[in-house]
């Protein structure tokens, strides 16, 4: 990778369109160089736009953290009619310290429906003052219809969000999908998206052709590319789409590339399971834990907590109350990673007396809801993406998976029957992912898997799987948590910056431990 020169500007309105913030750029669209020719490579326009990275509008205060800057990337709705309508993908980039950088790594948090433009901070301050920072820009993407970019992916208005109408870390089907509620769903994710055509457009494969487009804009020949959680599957899609065109890729906190729908489902709510089961052990070492002190038994108390909001939501205060699949959803946020357990008990205690304060401040911080009550669209844009992605369930399937995910994570069974339709059933999808995909790893050069032994949310066997697809070198490492590389391991960061700057991957059988 050889030094390149920084991205200069965007033609015309890329100014303007930060100016007025990214919320309104589906009226700011820039004309890709060529004015208005059509080239011999239709996608010649795309690849060569410049882009004007100017302070980010609206960008929240991170303290410590490296500040980033803000831009537009032009990007076809359709790649099937690159002539056709563009939309514009929202992008950040926290520059590199040095005089010289070599390039650019792309990162990605996950999701898929998580905002990735807050990413780059993150990951940049995580490197502190390690050569990577003076090598490598950050940049991130939201990928199509997510956060900042335009058209956004928004489903539901806030006030059904309060009511539970769609739930993150809760079993397909749990809510209990009918054939006339999904299908009221996907109506309403394309109407904000411009139409059902529109809505189509959003799935994964789509988005590794936005990010191809990315890597061109910036200047860089091959891509140079950090992701987390669904970040793997993205990048997975992108070795398999492009594999001549990977300089690098770290993959953290795999998705299992084989496992399909059902099985993927199956392997989280085990993990999750899992998690719960070393947060309860470890909440037994004190007498006064809410879950008793025979871990055993934990799964049985945390239904006897939990599953009386099913008929009577604990109030809150403000009009507002703690549902049954909001204590849920801040229960799952809490084995995220071990350094949340003590505020998942906290939560669970108070409920056990009667206050649902704490179980629901961390939902709402789960949920992406604001002080005033507006939610994120990430969970809108989560459910969108893996219906776009992944294959649909007969009413008989998605019925018999919610029974065997009650199985699977008892703590979460609500102890009901459930017959449920597929709410991704009614859903376009021509975007389905294949499991696993067919990657020729002839033309891949050596990748970077890292997997924790105790993620809850992407189990080990994932990271595993992904290494074995990807002829890649795994680094595990020992610890609960979901994913590693941006929680200042000295460790897992030695490795990534040794593998992002020399290429040289981690010897097999190297471990870590948070």
């Amino acid at each position: 990778m050889t030094p390149r020169p920084r991205a200069a500007t965007h033609r015309l309105t890329a100014t303007t369109c930060l100016l007025i913030g990214l919320v309104a750029l589906a009226a700011c669209s820039p004309t890709p160089p060529g004015g208005g020719r059509t080239p011999v490579d239709p996608l010649a326009t795309f690849h060569e736009q410049e882009l004007t990275f100017a302070p980010c509008p609206d960008e929240p205060v991170n303290a410590g953290l490296p500040p980033a800057e803000c831009a537009v990337l032009q990007v076809p709705l359709s790649y099937d009619d690159p002539t056709g309508e563009a939309i514009g993908v929202a992008v950040s980039r926290v520059s590199a310290t040095g005089d010289d950088p070599i390039g650019s790594v792309i990162v990605n948090p996950g999701g898929p429906g998580a905002s990735a433009l807050s990413f780059g901070p993150v990951v940049a301050g995580s490197w502190g003052h390690r050569p990577l920072r003076e090598s490598l820009d950050v940049v991130a993407m939201d990928p199509r219809g997510v956060g900042a970019s335009q058209p956004a992916i928004d489903c539901y208005p806030d006030v059904e969000r309060e009511s539970d109408a769609v739930v993150s870390g809760i079993p397909a089907g749990a809510l209990s999908w009918t054939e006339e509620s999904a299908g009221e769903v996907v109506e309403q994710c394309a109407e904000s998206v411009g139409g059902e055509h529109a809505l189509a457009q959003m799935g994964t494969r789509n988005v590794v052709h936005d990010l191809d487009v990315l890597r061109a804009a910036l200047g860089d020949e091959q891509l140079t590319f950090l992701g987390a959680s669904y970040g793997t599957r993205l990048g997975a899609t992108y070795a398999q789409t492009y594999p001549d065109k990977v300089r690098a890729l770290v993959l953290d906190g795999a998705i299992d590339p084989g496992a399909d729908t059902s099985q993927r489902q199956l392997q989280l709510f085990s993990g999750l399971q899992r998690s719960f089961e070393q947060l309860a052990a470890s909440c037994a070492r004190s007498t006064d834990c809410p879950l008793g002190t025979d871990p055993a038994a934990a799964s049985s108390a945390a239904q006897t907590l939990l599953r009386p909001l099913l008929d009577e939501p604990l109030p809150t205060g403000e009009g507002r109350e703690l549902t049954y699949f909001a204590a849920v959803e801040a229960v799952v946020a809490g084995l995220y990673s071990s350094e949340v357990w003590p505020l998942v008990v906290a939560g669970l205690a108070d409920l056990a007396q009667g206050n649902g304060q704490t179980l629901l401040a961390l939902r709402d911080a789960s949920a992406g809801r604001g002080p005033e009550g507006a939610y994120s669209d990430s969970v809108e844009a989560t459910l969108t993406i893996n219906c776009l992605d992944e294959v649909h369930l007969t009413p008989r399937e998605a019925t018999d998976l919610v029974a065997q995910i009650n199985d699977a994570a008892p703590f979460l069974d609500p102890g009901r029957p459930v017959a449920t339709h597929d709410g991704c059933a009614s859903w376009p999808s021509t975007s389905t992912l294949d499991f696993p995909p067919s990657i020729d790893t002839d033309a891949l050069p050596t990748t970077m898997v890292v997997s924790v032994t105790g993620d809850g949310l992407t189990p080990h066997e994932g990271g595993i799987a992904l290494a074995d697809l990807l002829h890649a070198s795994l680094l595990t490492v020992e610890g609960e948590q979901h994913g590693a590389t941006t929680v200042g391991n000295a460790c897992v960061d030695d490795a990534v910056e040794n593998y992002l700057l020399t290429l040289q991957a981690p010897a097999h059988g190297s471990r870590c431990t948070l």
